[in-house]
C-alpha cells in the first residue's frame, strides 16, 4: 500500500517530558511511557468511557484491554501519557506497520476532553517519534469526529483521503 505524505517535514514538536496546564486550570504532566506504566494505563482504560470508544478502540472489556496494551506498549511502538494528580487521564500510541510507517491513536478520558490535553499529547509524542528518527506517521478518523479532526489538522496532519466514512491524514516528520 502507498500512503500519500506532504512533501515537506513538519517543524520540531516539543519532547516529553513536560507540564502544561489546561484550560481547566489543572497542571498535566506529559511523559513517555513504556511497559512499566502498564498498571496505570490500564486503570485509565477502565474508567474509559465506551460512548468515546472510536474504531472499535479501546476495547471494552478488560481482558481485551489487556490483550490490546500487549501490542501498544511493545518495545516497538512509543507512547506518551498524560498525568494529572498522579492518574494517568489520556495517552497516546505510534505503533508501527509493515511498510514502516507509524499509526497514530489518541485517547482522553471525557472529563478531560475539550481542555488542550489532546493537542499537547500529539505534539509530545510527535516530538518523541521525531527524537527517535521517525519519519511517516498516519492515522484515520471518523469523519464526524470534528474535535479530531481540528486537533490533527492544529498539529500539522494532512488529509489524504476522504473516500469513506474514515478520514485519512499523514504527517511527515
Amino acid at each position: 500500500m502507498t500512503r500519500e505524505y506532504p512533501d515537506e517535514p513538519a517543524d520540531d514538536f516539543p519532547r516529553p517530558p513536560w507540564t502544561v496546564t489546561d484550560r481547566e486550570g489543572r497542571e498535566v504532566e506529559l511523559a513517555a511511557a513504556d511497559a512499566a506504566d502498564r498498571e496505570s494505563v490500564l486503570e485509565m482504560y477502565l474508567s474509559f468511557d465506551p460512548a468515546d470508544r472510536a474504531q472499535g478502540i479501546p476495547p471494552a472489556r478488560e481482558a481485551a484491554i489487556d490483550d490490546w496494551l500487549d501490542t501498544i506498549l511493545s518495545e516497538e511502538t512509543l507512547n506518551v501519557v498524560a498525568v494529572h494528580q498522579g492518574s494517568v487521564v489520556g495517552h497516546a500510541t505510534l505503533v508501527p506497520d509493515r511498510h514502516g510507517e507509524h499509526e497514530l491513536a489518541i485517547f482522553v478520558l471525557q472529563a478531560f476532553q475539550g481542555a488542550g490535553i489532546g493537542t499537547h499529547l500529539v505534539e509530545a509524542l510527535l516530538g518523541l517519534g521525531q527524537s527517535r528518527g521517525l519519519e511517516k506517521v498516519w492515522l484515520t478518523v471518523e469523519r464526524w469526529n470534528d474535535p479530531a479532526v481540528a486537533l490533527y489538522k492544529k498539529v500539522g496532519f494532512e488529509t489524504t483521503s476522504a473516500e469513506s466514512f474514515e478520514i485519512e491524514m499523514s504527517i511527515r516528520l
